[in-house]
């Protein structure tokens, strides 16, 4: 039965893989038997997780996702290093947090763009090589189903994530593309550092957390695979929310 979590002769593209919940997606992934692809931005991040793994069935990208031209050689040099793209996972993001009367346009176009953007062209881009099926992983969040305290563009993106991950199931189920959605609440990264460092915030999180603590990133990085492996062949569409029970009530 556990051979069915394996990903043994797949190969994985991940973006936004140089920090935090991206690096132990891609470690997790490696793990489980996958050739990797990491995507990020900056090089030193992406050398340092290719370390990490420690194996020859890893190479990385530098690339900005917001630019089809730039998805499109990582989809093509994945093809020519390992022959196949059976997974993809739509990790990278970013958040800007600004109250709703001070968000700026500029703002609406950096966050859509990273977020929800990038993953409508990732994945039409990947889908197009997956000629035997595959799996498609959007990383969105627990903002884009309950409303937080402030960063409506970042719930907008999220929200787009979620519906978006629907749709693409439902069109692509016949090529036997599953198509899912994680969405996590929060974990200890880079970029939540400071927040839940600050003690009068982390006691918010808690309070609202029926589990009355934080994630830990191999616990956002294990679902990834499932959804990613045969284990869940007949799950498409799907939002899994790994967020310690956070999604039943909301954060006011």
């Amino acid at each position: 039965m556990l051979k069915s979590f394996s990903l043994e002769g797949k190969t994985a593209i991940v973006t936004g893989a140089g920090k935090g919940i991206g690096q132990a997606i891609a470690l997790a992934i490696a793990e489980a038997g996958a050739n990797v692809m990491l995507v990020a931005r900056t090089e030193s991040d992406l050398q340092n997780v290719k370390e990490l793994i420690g194996n020859d069935r890893t190479e990385y990208a530098v690339a900005d996702i917001t630019d089809r031209s730039q998805i499109r050689r990582v989809v093509e040099n994945t093809m020519e290093r390992f022959g196949a793209l059976d997974v993809l996972v739509n990790n990278a993001g970013m958040n800007i947090r600004s109250k709703l009367l001070d968000a700026t346009d500029d703002e609406w176009h950096k966050i859509m763009d990273t977020n929800a953007q990038s993953v409508f062209m990732f994945s039409q881009e990947a889908a197009k090589k997956m000629q035997s099926g595959g799996s498609i992983i959007n990383i969105s969040s627990v903002g884009g189903e309950r409303a937080l305290k402030t960063g409506v563009v970042y719930a907008a993106s999220k929200a787009a994530i979620i519906q978006m991950t629907r749709v693409m199931a439902m069109e692509w189920g016949e090529k036997n593309i599953r198509v899912n959605a994680i969405g996590p609440w929060y974990f200890r990264t880079p970029l939540t550092e400071k927040l839940l460092n600050d003690k009068e915030y982390l006691d918010s999180i808690l309070a609202v957390t029926p589990m009355k603590r934080v994630g830990e990133l191999p616990e956002v990085a294990t679902p990834v695979v499932f959804l990613a492996s045969e284990a869940s062949s007949y799950i498409t569409g799907q939002t899994l929310f790994v967020d310690g029970g956070m999604s039943i009530h909301g954060f006011s």
